[in-house]
C-alpha cells in the first residue's frame, strides 16, 4: 500500500514518477537539498504557512515527524516495496531520515509547500507509515497527498485512514477544496487507498511521472469539499 508520489526536496516536484532524485545518500546531498529549498534569488518567502495540524482516529494518530522519528522513516523509504512506487536513492539511510524529518520538513511548512506527517498507531504509540503534502496552491486552496507504509503494518487499512482522516480535516477546518492524490497504473494497493478513502477518479496524466523501472503514466484521484456534503 505505497502511494507513488515522492520528493527529496521542496522544489523538487519529482512525483509518482516525477523523476528521480538528484543527489545522491551523503552529507553532502543533504545539504544541497537544504540549499535547494531557499528562493534563488536570496528573498524571504512571504506567502501563507502551511498550517500545523494532527489528527486522531480511533486507530492512528497523524502529527507532523520529529527528529525521534527518523530512524523509522528511513527504514520505511528503504523497505523493498516502498522503493518499487517511491523513486527515493536506494541507500536511503539515517542522513535522509533526519533530513526529510527536520530542515526539509521545517522549508516545506514554512514555505507553505506542505508537510511531513507520520502516522503512529495509537494502541503502541509505533510510527507504521508517513504522510505527506506538496504542490499547495494557495490561490486554488488545492494540495496533493502522498504516503508509505512499513511493511509490518500493510493490510490493515491504515493508509486509507489515515489519508481521509488528513484530507478531511484539510477540508473542514483549513478551508482547502481539493486534495488530490496520482497513483501509477499497476499499483492496485494504492487505487484500493484512494476509493477507500473516498477519492474520485479523474483521468490519467500520460507520462508523467517515473519509478526506478521507468517513466509511467499518473491517475488522478481527487477529493473535493462538494463530495464532503
Amino acid at each position: 500500500m505505497i502511494q507513488l508520489e515522492a520528493e527529496l526536496s521542496d522544489l523538487d516536484e519529482t512525483s509518482a514518477g516525477g523523476g528521480p532524485p538528484a543527489t545522491s545518500a551523503t552529507a553532502g546531498s543533504v545539504r544541497s537539498i537544504v540549499t535547494q529549498a531557499v528562493p534563488p534569488d536570496g528573498g524571504v518567502f512571504v506567502g501563507q504557512r502551511f498550517p500545523s495540524l494532527t489528527v486522531a482516529t480511533p486507530r492512528l494518530l497523524v502529527r507532523p515527524l520529529t527528529l525521534a522519528d527518523s530512524e523509522a522513516v528511513a527504514e520505511i523509504f528503504a523497505d523493498r516495496l516502498t522503493q518499487r512506487w517511491l523513486p527515493f536513492p536506494s541507500s536511503y539511510g539515517t542522513i535522509e531520515g533526519r533530513a526529510w524529518c527536520g530542515v526539509m520538513a521545517q522549508e516545506r511548512r514554512a514555505m507553505g509547500q506542505g508537510d511531513h506527517y507520520g502516522i503512529v498507531r495509537r494502541e503502541d504509540d509505533q510510527l507504521i507509515g508517513c504522510l505527506w503534502t506538496k504542490r499547495t496552491d494557495w490561490a486554488a486552496h488545492t494540495t496533493e497527498v502522498s504516503y508509505a507504509i512499513a511493511s509490518s503494518a500493510r493490510g490493515y487499512g491504515v493508509a486509507a485512514e489515515a489519508v481521509d482522516a488528513l484530507a478531511i480535516e484539510l477540508i473542514m477546518s483549513h478551508d482547502f477544496h481539493r486534495i488530490e492524490l496520482r497513483v501509477a497504473p499497476g499499483n492496485t494497493s494504492s487505487r484500493r487507498v484512494a476509493e477507500k478513502a473516498g477519492f474520485v477518479y479523474e483521468g490519467l496524466l500520460r507520462n508523467a511521472g517515473y519509478v526506478h523501472s521507468g517513466r509511467v503514466d499518473l491517475e488522478v484521484w481527487s477529493l473535493v469539499a462538494a463530495d464532503l456534503r
